[in-house]
């Protein structure tokens, strides 16, 4: 039963997810929809148009689930993926669930030296690219001791596996495994506030089952339902919304192959009947941008947004154009949805919504105890006496990191909130530096780190900075080096250095030189006193 035919209250009430002892997502969830005869990808690039079965997608992850496997690539194997919006991504995915690989999806923003990091931090045996990453890959694999196998898409190359090879692979009697509801299925990277991005690990049960909430009650799925999901494979916003929400519902992914472009974005609406959509709100921002006086979906029934914070204002001028509300949701790199608007319930426009079924969800003090309401708190799941399904395992070779993020009998999000009297969450903002733009997750000692190390930089200190667009963007105010003298082409220097060594979207896209920054009496660098400073100038 879906969110629209039952109230809210009654929906959390008698909600309740069953996780088996074993559990196998390939297995459990797409290859019973092998028969329905329905379609689980439509993909288009350009003019190219392509369609995928649930039978051509089980089959085809048989195959190269059986060849990775000839490969030595085996059950628990980490396998970094790294493949845009090709149909490879939404087989090679598939395929190492199969076969109980590791999946760590990775985005083409990432440069040569992020890769050697997630390769070696993750232990990943094998790495699955397209032809635009390869060179990364080449630059960085004698760095690489554990890495074996290479698998390349979309070309051919000495010492590659051709994934087209790779892809027609006689299917194996043992491709699809057994694996445990509790065996590794993901391990997403995810920046915090200092060192470099922590390993999410979630698990084949409790992550592709609890994304029933996802996909059932959020999105809104129904077998027949056209979905497009705007977002980077490799972002966790994927296996949400691209993958698990989707599938686990039977309905059908709709892929657009091309960097977003708000006007084509509107195009497609109009001439594909696609039925929903999810978006980060920089997306809604950009798209109510252009003139929307003609615009008329072809089937656009139900939207939402996730990642961040969306405004009001924004809400307001989709649906005068649409007629469809934009419903806000809210969950983690950790987690599956733990807030929304859900179809069937009002909506207070700002608000992140409700709790979503299957958590107990409050806002609480700093000794565990719930927040009266209107008082700000951090967002918090009960964990005690039984935990969640859809909270993750841990972090990856981090047991300090991990118990750090418990506070009694509730796992700490990180981020602060308050609800008013009648439930409805708020979001506040992070309870660390964390950078939240157009919904990336920047850590601030990443892109501090890297300035530091250009000759002409002494100190500098990165916050958020308010910005219309994309809710916020990366500040960095910085004190330059004896004999050195600022300037507009020292700034764009420095925001090409952290360009050319990290992923772009982590550059600083506003630079203040300044004679010193706010340091605590230990010497630590006062990032709060500069984010309050950016912020209340905004007011």
């Amino acid at each position: 039963m879906n969110a629209d035919t039952m109230s809210y209250e009654r929906i959390k009430e008698s909600f309740e997810l069953l996780v088996p002892k074993e559990f196998n997502f390939a297995r459990d969830v797409i290859d019973p929809q092998c028969d329905s005869g329905a379609t689980a990808i439509h993909w288009v690039r350009g003019d190219e148009e392509k369609t995928v079965s649930y039978r051509d997608l089980a089959l085809v992850s048989q195959r190269i689930a059986s060849g990775l496997q000839r490969l030595g690539v085996g059950k628990g194997d980490t396998v970094i993926v790294l493949l845009g919006r090709k149909l490879a991504w939404w087989e090679s995915v598939t395929a190492c669930l199969r076969m109980g690989a590791v999946i760590s999806p990775a985005t083409a923003q990432l440069s040569a030296a992020d890769l050697e990091y997630r390769i070696n931090a993750a232990d990943a045996s094998c790495v699955i690219i397209d032809a635009e990453n390869r060179e990364k890959i080449e630059a960085v694999e004698q760095h690489c001791p554990g890495l074996r196998v290479k698998v390349l898409a979309g070309a051919e190359a000495e010492d590659w596996v051709s994934y087209a090879e790779l892809s027609r692979t006689d299917v194996s009697p043992d491709a699809t495994a057994d694996t445990l509801a509790d065996d590794e299925a993901f391990c997403f990277f995810t920046s915090g506030t200092t060192g470099k991005p922590k390993m999410t690990v979630h698990t084949q049960a409790s992550y592709g089952i609890a994304h029933t909430i996802t996909g059932r009650f959020w999105l809104d799925q129904k077998p027949g339902d056209l979905h497009w999901n705007i977002s980077d494979t490799g972002w966790a916003k994927a296996a949400w919304s691209s993958f698990f929400g989707p599938f686990i519902c039977g309905s059908c992914v709709f892929v657009d192959d091309a960097d977003f472009n708000p006007q084509r974005t509107l195009d497609i609406l109009q001439r594909f009947p696609i039925t929903t959509m999810c978006g980060a709100p920089t997306v809604y921002r950009m798209l109510v941008q252009q003139d929307l006086a003609g615009f008329r979906p072809a089937a656009l029934r139900h939207c939402v947004a996730a990642g961040e914070p969306l405004n009001p204002e924004v809400i307001d001028t989709w649906r005068e154009a649409t007629g469809i509300t934009v419903r806000d949701g809210y969950g983690q790199t950790e987690t599956v949805l733990l807030c929304g608007n859900f179809p069937g319930m009002d909506i207070k426009a700002g608000s992140m919504g409700k709790p979503s079924p299957g958590f107990e969800l409050a806002v609480i003090g700093n000794e565990g105890g719930r927040k009266p309401p209107n008082e700000e708190g951090d967002i918090a799941i009960r964990v005690q006496p039984e935990r969640p399904v859809g909270l993750f395992k841990a972090y990856r070779n981090a047991p300090e990191a991990t118990a750090a993020t418990f506070r009694g009998d509730w796992y700490i999000t990180g981020d602060r909130a308050y609800v008013d009297e009648d439930g409805y969450f708020w979001f506040v903002g992070r309870a660390d530096d964390v950078i939240i733009s157009s919904g990336y997750r920047i850590g601030p000692f990443e892109v501090e780190s890297i300035l530091l190390e250009h000759d002409a930089v002494a100190e500098s200190a990165v916050v958020s900075s308010p910005d219309e667009t994309r809710g916020e963007v990366v500040k960095a105010f910085v004190v330059l080096a004896a004999g050195t003298t600022a300037s507009d082409t020292l700034a764009s220097e420095l925001q090409q250095y952290v360009k050319s060594v990290t992923a772009p979207y982590k550059y600083p896209r506003r630079i203040e030189f300044v004679d010193a920054l706010p340091k605590t009496v230990s010497g630590k660098i006062r990032r709060k006193e500069l984010r309050d400073q950016e912020w209340k100038q905004a007011r």
